[in-house]
């Protein structure tokens, strides 16, 4: 992992909801990117702690909060 506090790295597989928005549901994930730091006023929408890019099975990607992120399973 890329950090002592990173529960996730890059390409591992996850489970993304929306913790704000239970409606909307879980979709599988894959970790394209990694921000430990805040590099600008966008990650201010964020709770304190990793902010992910995932990637999609469609091809569209976001960022997403630790928290709103767990281990894909079947």
């Amino acid at each position: 992992m890329e950090g002592a506090d990173m529960k996730f790295t890059y390409d591992d597989i996850v489970w993304a909801s929306e913790a704000s928005n239970p409606q909307v549901p879980r979709r599988k994930a894959w970790i394209v990117g990694i921000f430990e730091s805040r590099p600008g006023p966008y990650f201010d929408q964020f709770p304190p702690g990793p902010v992910y890019t995932v990637e999609f099975e469609d091809g569209s990607s976001t960022e997403i909060h630790e928290a709103d992120l767990t281990p894909w399973s079947l």
